[in-house]
């Protein structure tokens, strides 16, 4: 029997540790800007709550407790004008990677299906198919499919990594598509709340979905919205018959949302407060971040929203592996723009995730005496 490992891409992050190793020589040490953890505090209404519910020695449910599934309606209705939800449609996940690279093996894919996703693109798509042996194709156009039809099809607005932020009519377009031709799409929105420049919006909002979830889900996230990393709080909602399919499967796993997490993540959707806090810290870091690349030759492409500013020096320019070890050179360490597909060979991504300090040493690096 052939290992499963190998069926799956080479892990990206393996390829970087002689990079940190050069950026951490420099004198004042690295400035690591390449995977994008949250840095900054846990906020307290999370800490209040894991601790108010620390007192849990019974299995949680699978489907979560009625408390967490109505905080996800109510957030997702109130921040981001997503109506009509019941708390049938609403799963808790630990973590949404978990749920991004074993979505195809809960409904049923295998070899002969076809999954697409976005060109540029997060490494967890592609995993998700070769973990089933599917067929992939990362495409942005959907005239590329000709003739096939995916039985899975992905799309991430705001994108990692490029931060890029589809038009809501261009959003609308691909649910109709996919409706017509009974093709499962699942948005990856886990940047929705790290919005810069103008407007994103849910594929569940009316404007886009017509009011109805069907054929659709989300995926969100409150590890970088509530610097909850560490806690693996995420959670899936959509298709009412899709959930229900999805909640039989993950039951029989024993996929369970620990409780105590549970009720961190219902305290978090309930407040707003330190959402608004984190990001004036993100911009703050952002805008000054972004003036240094510039100054330093670089150009930044999208980054409309996401924690990330997807940099580069043009396509005549210097490819990504080069960039990575120019700015290794000066003991800043960023992700290639290979690792999330061919199209970013040209960039590199660059996290807005480390301190206020460590942002000024970077900038200080960057500009030009």
């Amino acid at each position: 029997m052939g290992a499963v490992s190998g069926r799956l891409p080479d892990f990206p992050w393996d390829k970087l540790p002689q990079y940190a190793a050069q950026a951490r020589e420099h004198d004042d040490g690295i400035v690591d800007l390449s995977i994008g953890t949250p840095v900054d505090p846990t906020p307290e209404v999370a800490r209040a709550a894991l601790a108010q519910a620390a007192d849990s020695p019974g299995y949680p449910l699978t489907i979560g407790t009625p408390e967490v599934r109505r905080s996800v309606v109510d957030w997702l209705a109130g921040t981001h004008g997503v109506t009509g939800l019941g708390l049938d449609q609403v799963l808790p996940l630990i973590g949404s990677k978990e749920f991004i690279a074993s979505l195809p093996t809960y409904l049923g894919l295998g070899p002969g299906d076809l999954i697409g996703y976005p060109a540029l693109a997060y490494p967890t798509y592609e995993v998700g198919a070769a973990l089933v042996g599917a067929k992939a194709l990362a495409t942005d156009a959907l005239t590329t499919f000709g003739p096939e039809t995916p039985k899975l099809l992905w799309v991430n607005s705001p994108s990692n990594p490029s931060g890029r932020v589809l038009p809501k009519e261009h959003l609308k377009k691909v649910v109709d598509w996919c409706r017509e031709r009974g093709v499962l799409l699942v948005s990856d929105e886990c940047y929705l709340d790290c919005v810069w420049e103008g407007e994103a919006l849910s594929v569940l909002h009316p404007d886009i979905s017509g009011g109805s979830a069907e054929g659709i889900l989300v995926v969100h996230s409150l590890s970088k919205r509530s610097n909850l990393a560490g806690y693996r709080c995420a959670f899936v909602a959509g298709d009412r018959d899709v959930i229900a399919e999805l909640l039989a499967v993950r039951k029989n796993l024993g996929l369970m949302m620990p409780a105590p997490q549970q009720h961190a993540m219902a305290a978090v959707l309930g407040d707003e407060a330190h959402v608004k806090e984190q990001h004036e810290r993100y911009r703050a870091r952002r805008t000054t971040l972004r003036a240094a690349l510039e100054a330093a030759g670089y150009t930044i492409d999208h980054s409309e929203a996401s924690l990330y500013l997807w940099t580069t020096k043009g396509p005549d320019g210097p490819d990504c592996w080069q960039m990575v070890a120019d700015l290794a050179a000066q003991g800043i360490l960023v992700a290639p723009g290979a690792f999330y597909g061919a199209a970013g060979s040209h960039h590199v991504r660059v996290a807005l995730t480390a301190t206020d300090e460590r942002i000024a040493a970077a900038a200080a690096r960057l500009t030009p005496a």
